[in-house]
């Protein structure tokens, strides 16, 4: 008797529940250009560095949700993700500037290649602030 409750139970728990969206809650990921890099000319290795970057909030719809990073062997390609909400009544903003920051371990000897990412060019090919630092032992 039990086990038949339960199963009702479960099943009219699942049919009722609402599958239908907001359209608040409707959103989608866009990469924003790097404005500027503030970071070390050189690295110790073993030690932490904070490095920090800008970009344009270009309305309220556009939130900071993460940074991409990748590693490619000492190459770090690194990009802004903002989760953007085109229906939440967005204001247009002027010049308003983000700083993001992340720490960085340099554990390698030689060098690190950072490419920042900038946005496009007119043949949609990408365009990055490249920056090699040496690290010192």
């Amino acid at each position: 008797m039990k086990r038949i409750f339960l199963l009702c139970f479960s099943v009219l728990s699942l049919v009722s529940c609402s599958l239908d969206t907001d359209d608040n809650d409707v959103f989608y990921y866009e990469f924003m250009p790097i404005t500027s890099v503030d970071m070390p000319e050189i690295f110790e290795l073993g030690r932490v560095y904070d490095i920090h970057l800008k970009y344009l909030r270009p309305s309220t719809c556009y939130n900071y949700y993460d940074l991409y990073y990748m590693v490619d062997t000492n190459q770090r390609t690194i990009a802004i993700v903002n989760s953007v909400y085109p229906n939440m009544g967005c204001q247009t903003l002027e010049d308003e500037e983000v700083e993001v920051r992340f720490d960085f371990l340099a554990s390698q000897r030689g060098s690190y290649v950072f490419k920042f990412w900038q946005g496009k060019d007119e043949n949609d090919n990408d365009l990055y602030y490249i920056v090699e630092v040496p690290v010192l032992e």
